[in-house]
C-alpha cells in the first residue's frame, strides 16, 4: 500500500484530471483577461501603473517618432487585441506571435533603463522591475498554450505511472 493512502490517491487521481481537463482553458482565459484589463487602461490616462515606463521605453526603441497618445493608445490596441484572441480563442497563433513580441518589448527596460528596473542592481527590483520580471510567468504561459494550437493536448499518465 502506498504512504499516502488509498482515500488520497483516489482524490489526488480525481483532482489531477479535473486539472487536466481544465487547466489550459483556465490559463488562457486568466491571461487573457490580464492582458484585456491591463490594455484597456492604457486608453485612460494614469490609470494603467505601466503607463510611464512603457510609454519611454517604445518612444526610446522608436527614436521618438511617435507622439506619447499614439504609443499609449497603440500599446492598448495591442494588448487589448492579444486579450480577446485569448479570452474568445480565435486567431490564436497570431494572438501568440502578438503576445510573444509585446513580451520583448516588456523587457527592454531591463536593458534600457536599469536604473528604473533595479533598486540594487542585479537582484534588487523596484516595484517597475517586478512588474516586468513577473512577465516570465506570462511567457511560459504563451509557452504552455503555443503548445496547443496544433490540437495537443494534456492527457493524464498511465494508471501505473500515476500511483507512482
Amino acid at each position: 500500500m502506498n504512504l499516502r493512502g488509498q482515500t488520497f490517491e483516489k482524490v489526488d487521481i480525481k483532482i489531477t484530471r479535473w486539472m487536466i481537463a481544465n487547466g489550459l482553458n483556465l490559463l488562457r482565459l486568466s491571461i487573457g483577461i490580464i492582458f484585456f484589463w491591463f490594455g484597456f487602461l492604457k486608453y485612460f490616462e494614469g490609470l494603467s501603473p505601466a503607463e510611464g515606463i512603457a510609454t519611454k521605453t517604445i518612444d526610446t526603441m522608436t527614436f521618438g517618432i511617435f507622439s506619447e497618445k499614439v504609443i499609449l493608445y497603440g500599446l492598448a490596441t495591442w494588448e487589448v487585441l492579444i486579450g480577446i484572441g485569448l479570452i474568445f480563442r480565435i486567431f490564436l497563433r497570431e494572438t501568440l506571435l502578438l503576445l510573444y513580441l509585446q513580451m520583448i518589448g516588456t523587457f527592454m527596460p531591463v536593458f534600457l533603463f536599469p536604473d528604473e528596473v533595479f533598486a540594487v542592481f542585479p537582484y534588487s527590483l523596484t516595484i517597475e522591475g517586478q512588474y516586468i520580471i513577473k512577465n516570465l510567468v506570462v511567457m511560459s504561459a504563451g509557452i504552455v498554450l503555443g503548445a496547443t494550437v496544433r490540437g495537443w493536448r494534456l492527457e493524464p499518465e498511465e494508471e501505473s505511472r500515476a500511483q507512482g
